[in-house]
């Protein structure tokens, strides 16, 4: 079974996950059959550890980490792979597939350009 974590940086307002919680919504109604987390590096929970335990609780042989971030950074280059490393270690039965991170999707940039002109 496959599974997907959307990856955020984590922050200290709590509202800050919402739109983390309608991705996955949305990936939830594409995908009905897939197993989504939400998984942060710090500040909020949970943390991205947890969101790899619990797919795995589920059943989950592949986890593919969506980084929620505008363009690949230190978080995304050196945190991320080392978070990978240990889950890896942990659960060597899982694959793990990291997607590119979400503001480098031309339809998103779209959809950001359309939005910045669209503004009032």
């Amino acid at each position: 079974m496959k599974g997907i974590i959307l990856f955020g940086h984590g922050a200290r307002n709590a509202e800050y996950i919402e739109p983390f919680r309608r991705i996955r919504a949305r990936v939830e109604a594409l995908q009905p059959d897939t197993p989504v987390e939400i998984g942060f590096l710090e500040l909020t929970s949970p943390p991205l550890e947890a969101s790899i335990e619990c797919l795995v609780g589920r059943g989950v042989k592949h986890i593919r980490i969506v980084p929620i971030f505008f363009a690949p950074g230190r978080h995304v280059l050196k945190d991320l792979p080392q978070l990978l490393a240990n889950a890896m270690e942990r659960f060597p039965g899982v694959e793990f597939e990291v997607a590119e991170c979400v503001g480098e999707v031309d339809g998103v940039i779209a959809a950001m350009a359309a939005h910045a002109v669209a503004c009032p």
